[in-house]
Order: structure tokens, then C-alpha cells, then sequence
């Protein structure tokens, strides 16, 4: 009977499938590489079209601190507990919802729940296919010079609007739904893994070529002051502080469904808490490097940065780069760091529901990549006019509702005996006892109150 399991036996019986399972799963080759897929799912438009506006906005440093903050939180509650949970059952959001229930004899009730974050997943991929269509017509168009052709911000307005309407760009998304599901069709080891072993390094080197670039341009230095400045009275704001709560919640991937599925392709002798860290501090200094290159950059045009999301990346942004010298070298590299960026995103949403469907109908991997790639073809060209609506429902309502039913799972239903040992797997000393009661008392609760204030705010990720 395997030693990591001390609760009942049904626990036990569950651990046992779970490796019985494991035999027939793809794996990471090595802790890097979880790693790096990891922190490919953390890296995407939140630090890029979000963060830098925000940090902007609510005060420079009196919103990183807040941001600090929360990301600490969750990076070691929410972030940890996903990975395990995952590994712990060596499956995705279904069979470990229904291997949590069936301890209590709801088995069926905790599949049917385990479905939510599946089909939240997918729903997010199919709109993010969208975006990515976007960032792949801008990074082919910086390389042939159509991305900065339009004359002034007017002119990349009204390109954008034209792109972003109802079949206003299916080559495009078509292509970049082809590249996601051709990566995840080579499965786990040799498809994600070596994919985030290329995209994650040259989303970094890029972005710090730029920012270095940046920081050599007449007025940027305004941009950096007011970064790490701290206003008493903004962070005193209370939006400051739930800005940073939602910030930090959706850029860590936390919804019950890419880092729990993640986690399930992990070895046993792998140090989850440690991992997590590592997560969460790349997470953070891609979200810094991003915002210590576009504020600057728009402060070197007297700029303030006031708008975020695709305006600030398809209109302001390669507006601005056009007037900078240099510019088409610079929106090549830009283009190419959040393409990226993106992709490493895109399968990590699409990696939930094609696991689902190898599980639960018995297919291959391949196969299970086509179903989805059909279902994400036909809704994307479908909601091409109203993606932004679908994607502020999806973070609103479903990616809190994920992240608090897998926590509830995990932390509540499942015994405190079964969590620990799963946490403790892999390490060489025992993780801090108050990791459990700050999960249950402060991290669970905080998914409700993400969930609320999304709601009464008309979203904060």
C-alpha cells in the first residue's frame, strides 16, 4: 500500500488508481520543463495588456505592493493545491471532482462539477484562438511592414475595428488554432514541453531586449519614477487593492483546470510547493518586464497610459512604435515576444478538455485534439464580432467559479490527512503546517469574493 496515503481506504484505493492510470498518461521529461509549461500558462495578455495599464493607473508602486501581496497568497494556496490535487489523482478537473465526492459517496455529483472548469477551459480557449488570430496577423504584418503602415492612430483604429468585427479575420485564426493543436497532438513531453522550452525563453530575452532599448530613450526615465513611486492615498484606494486581487488571481492561472491537469502529468518526486514558487516569481517578473517597457515607452511620447487590453496592444502601441527610431525592428520583436506568450497560454486552455475527452470516451491523443480542434474552429469564426463579451462572462462568472470549486474539493471534501501527504510528496521536509487553514479559511473564500466583486464590477482580472 503506498506509504503517501494515510486516510481512508478509499483514499488509498484512489492513489492506487491514480498511478494504475499514470502507466497509460504522457509525462513531463523534467521538472524544467512542468516548470516552464507552467509559467507559459501564467504568461499571457494579463501581463502584457493589463498589468503595465493598471500599475498605471491605481499608482505605480501603491499597486505593486498590494499585487506582491495577493500574488504571494495564491501563489501558495491556490497554485500549490491545483498542482496537487492534480497530481494526486493523475487526472483532469472530472475524475478529480469525482474522486474527491466519491470519499463521501457523491462520486456522480463531483464528475458532473468537474465538467464547469472543463468546459470554462475550452470556452476561454476558443475566445483566446480569436486574440491569437490577431497577434498572428500583427507579428506576420511586422515582418513585412503592413503592421505600421497605417499613418497615424486613427488609421491603426480603424484597421483594428476592421479585424476585430464578425469575419473580419478567419485566415488568421484559422492558422493559429492549426499551430496550438499541432503542438498538443505531439502530447505532453514532446509537443507542450519542448513548445514552452522555446516560446518561454524568447518571450524573456525579447522583452528585455526591449525594455533595454526603452530605457535608452529620451523621457523614459519619467516612466520609471512614477513605477515605483508610492502614493499614501492610492494605496489606501480600495480599488488599488481589489485591481491587484483580480490581476494577480487570473494571471496565475488559477481556475481548476490547465494548472490541475498540468500537475496530473507530474512525477511523484517532484517538490510541488517549490514549483509553485518558481511559477509564481516568473509570473511576476514577466508582468514587471512588460510594464517596465510599455510605460516608459509611452512616457518617451508624453504618454500616459490609460487604456489597456488589444487598444493599447493593436492601436496605441504600434502607433507608437512607428514614431520611434527603429520602430519596425521593434514591433517585430514585440509581436514575436506576445505571440509567444500567447501560444503557450492557448494550449495550456486547450490541454483541460482534449485530457477530458481521452478519459471519458477512451480516445487517442490525436483524435481528442480533432474533436476539439472542429468545436474551437466553428464557435471562433463564430464569435469573432463579440469575443470581448464572451471573454468578460468567462472571467467574470466561470474562472473564479473553477478555481473555488477546486479548492473546495481539494481543502474541504478531501481529508486533511490525504492533502498533506499530497502536498509533503516529493519534498525533503515538511511543508508549514498552516498551509491547510490558510487554504480553507482565507484562499477559498477569496475565490467567492473574486467571484462577487467581478459580478458587482463587471469584472476585475
Amino acid at each position: 500500500m503506498p506509504t503517501d496515503c494515510s486516510g481512508a481506504v478509499m483514499q488509498c484505493s484512489g492513489r492506487i488508481s491514480g498511478d494504475f492510470t499514470m502507466n497509460k498518461r504522457d509525462s513531463f521529461n523534467n521538472r524544467w520543463g512542468f516548470i516552464l509549461a507552467c509559467i507559459g500558462s501564467a504568461v499571457g495578455m494579463g501581463n502584457i495588456w493589463m498589468f503595465p495599464t493598471r500599475v498605471s493607473i491605481y499608482g505605480g508602486g501603491s499597486y505593486l505592493i498590494p499585487y506582491f501581496i495577493f500574488v504571494a497568497l495564491i501563489g501558495f494556496t491556490g497554485v500549490i493545491g491545483e498542482m496537487s490535487f492534480g497530481r494526486a489523482t493523475r487526472s483532469g478537473p472530472v475524475d478529480a471532482f469525482g474522486y474527491a465526492c466519491g470519499t463521501k459517496g457523491r462520486k456522480k455529483l463531483g464528475e458532473l462539477l468537474g465538467y464547469i472548469p472543463v468546459a470554462g477551459a475550452l470556452a476561454m480557449a476558443i475566445g483566446y484562438t480569436v486574440v491569437m488570430g490577431w497577434i498572428l496577423k500583427y507579428m506576420v504584418g511586422a515582418f513585412t511592414g503592413t503592421a505600421l503602415a497605417p499613418s497615424d492612430a486613427g488609421e491603426f483604429s480603424a484597421r483594428f475595428g476592421s479585424m476585430a468585427s464578425a469575419f473580419g479575420n478567419n485566415t488568421w485564426q484559422i492558422a493559429a488554432l492549426v499551430i496550438g493543436i499541432v503542438i498538443l497532438m505531439f502530447g505532453i513531453g514532446r509537443g507542450i514541453e519542448k513548445a514552452n522550452k522555446v516560446m518561454m525563453p524568447v518571450f524573456f530575452i525579447l522583452f528585455a531586449i526591449l525594455g533595454i532599448y526603452v530605457a535608452f530613450q529620451p523621457g523614459a526615465i519619467d516612466g520609471y519614477r512614477y513605477i515605483f513611486r508610492v502614493d499614501p492615498k492610492a494605496l489606501a484606494d480600495p480599488s488599488t487593492w481589489i485591481f491587484a486581487l483580480g490581476q494577480a488571481f487570473f494571471s496565475l492561472s488559477v481556475a481548476g483546470n490547465g494548472t490541475l491537469i498540468y500537475g496530473s502529468y507530474l512525477p511523484d518526486n517532484d517538490d510541488i510547493p517549490a514549483a509553485a514558487g518558481r511559477v509564481a516569481l516568473f509570473d511576476t517578473i514577466a508582468a514587471l518586464v512588460a510594464g517596465l517597457t510599455i510605460i516608459p515607452a509611452m512616457a518617451t511620447a508624453g504618454q500616459e497610459l490609460t487604456t489597456g487590453g488589444p487598444g493599447l496592444m493593436f492601436i496605441y502601441l504600434p502607433a507608437l512604435f512607428k514614431s520611434m527610431p527603429g520602430g519596425y525592428i521593434i514591433a517585430v520583436i514585440f509581436f514575436v515576444a506576445v505571440f509567444s506568450a500567447g501560444l503557450s497560454s492557448l494550449i495550456n486552455l486547450y490541454e483541460a478538455p482534449i485530457a477530458t475527452i481521452q478519459e471519458k470516451l477512451h480516445l487517442g491523443r490525436k483524435a481528442s485534439c480533432g474533436i476539439i480542434a472542429v468545436i474551437a474552429l466553428i464557435v471562433s469564426i463564430c464569435i469573432q464580432g463579440i469575443v470581448s463579451d464572451w471573454m468578460d462572462v468567462l472571467s467574470i462568472y466561470i474562472c473564479p467559479l473553477g478555481a473555488g470549486l477546486a479548492g473546495i474539493m481539494f481543502f474541504w471534501v478531501c481529508s486533511k490527512q490525504y492533502v498533506e501527504s499530497q502536498i509533503n510528496t516529493g519534498r525533503s521536509r515538511t511543508f508549514t503546517k498552516a498551509f491547510l487553514p490558510v487554504c480553507r479559511y482565507i484562499y477559498c473564500p477569496v475565490c467567492i469574493l473574486v467571484l462577487i466583486l467581478g459580478i458587482l464590477l463587471g469584472g476585475i482580472g
